[in-house]
């Protein structure tokens, strides 16, 4: 299935200076992150890139509109990575790795966002699984994921490769880390909830593999499942549920810079598509009536590449086509209330440009407009 892409890019004019908690001038978005995209439950967009004072949002000032509020600067602590994802109640889940100022410690802290424009939580520290000085700053940069009951799972790789998780707790309180087992992992800590509410993570290790474990019920123990061949791209991998409880992990080949597709069980598909750079953006929706998976990414000249297939089968083959755009950093894709493609990027100034699908059939773009 291909994809067609508007040509060019719309400018407008800027809606607006920074919002509450913000300034007119706030810091650049840092660039190797891009750009994250969440709906909300009253069906408005906030979109999310870091930089290196706090976090840029970008809130869309009403549903299916084109004007956007912000960016407003939401101050941070002292994060050198971020995480983030959204429950089934729509709230937008954050959790960093935050060292101190003189960065003889590393301390895990997280927020909440549960209303679209509304002011995060304050940002709490959920702790450090080592107490070893050595150790503690060894943790990488945590994964998380949201059960099904709303409850929030934080997944890091520790100093020795080891990997442990912090759950909280029904009622309130978060549970002890716990130790996953696990050796020699590195990189990417990439966990996923399917729409039953359990959990799948997927941590790559150093001998080109990835180890797996996932939930058999919701908010369960995470068993270990046998490992998977792949060494991904730091910074590619994502997972996307596309069947009940099957994941599938798209990620970029370090050596080719491209693109592979795996589900646990199958083959290793190649789709080509690369070089990229960063995360890769994966999306499962409705394309004239049949269920689909859109990928987007960032090349290495900048260029935005979009590619769609029928879900589950990429090995019949899919296209990648340029957009036209040019990014600084991945960009993120999602739905809107009325279940079209919509894509966020960041341009070289640091503005953020939304994309809409078009009223054509297929994966038509409508050209990117500035907000």
């Amino acid at each position: 299935m291909g994809a067609k892409y508007g040509r060019g890019a719309t400018k407008t004019e800027r809606p607006g200076a920074a919002g509450l908690g913000g300034s007119a001038t706030p810091s650049r978005p840092l660039a190797d992150e891009g750009v994250r995209l969440f709906l909300g439950r009253d069906h408005r967009f906030t979109a999310i890139a870091r930089t290196a004072d706090g976090l840029l949002r970008w809130t869309q000032h009403r549903p299916n509109g084109t004007r956007w509020d912000g960016p407003e600067l939401i101050p941070t602590p002292r994060l050198t990575g971020l995480s983030s994802t959204q429950g089934a109640d729509g709230f937008i889940h954050f959790v960093g790795r935050r060292v101190s100022d003189g960065g003889a410690s590393v301390t895990v802290v997280q927020a909440v966002q549960y209303q679209t424009g509304r002011p995060l939580t304050q940002w709490r520290s959920i702790g450090n699984p080592h107490k070893d000085p050595e150790r503690i700053r060894a943790v990488t940069v945590p994964g998380i994921a949201v059960s099904g009951a709303g409850l929030v799972h934080v997944f890091l790789a520790r100093a020795g490769g080891g990997v442990v998780m912090r759950q909280e707790g029904a009622k309130g309180p978060w549970r002890p880390w716990r130790g996953l087992k696990g050796q020699l992992a590195e990189g990417d800590v990439t966990a996923v909830a399917s729409s039953s509410g359990r959990i799948e993570l997927l941590v790559p290790d150093t001998s080109g593999r990835a180890m797996r474990w996932r939930q058999s019920e919701p908010d369960g123990e995470m068993e270990r499942g046998p490992n998977i061949h792949m060494a991904p791209a730091p910074g590619s991998l994502v997972g996307l549920e596309t069947g009940p409880d099957r994941i599938t992990y798209y990620w970029a080949d370090p050596a080719t810079g491209g693109v592979f597709a795996h589900r646990p069980g199958e083959w290793v598909i190649p789709l080509g598509g690369g070089p990229v750079s960063g995360r890769i953006a994966a999306l499962r929706v409705a394309l004239d009536g049949y269920d689909c998976t859109v990928l987007a990414h960032c090349g290495v000249d900048g260029d935005v590449m979009v590619a769609a297939c029928a879900t589950e089968n990429e090995a019949a083959g899919l296209w990648w086509a340029p957009t036209g755009e040019r990014c600084a950093g991945p960009p993120a894709l999602a739905r809107d209330v009325y279940g079209r493609v919509v894509m966020a990027t960041l341009g070289s100034d640091g503005e953020l440009r939304i994309a809409c699908q078009s009223r054509e059939q297929g994966l038509v773009m409508e050209p990117s407009v500035r907000v």
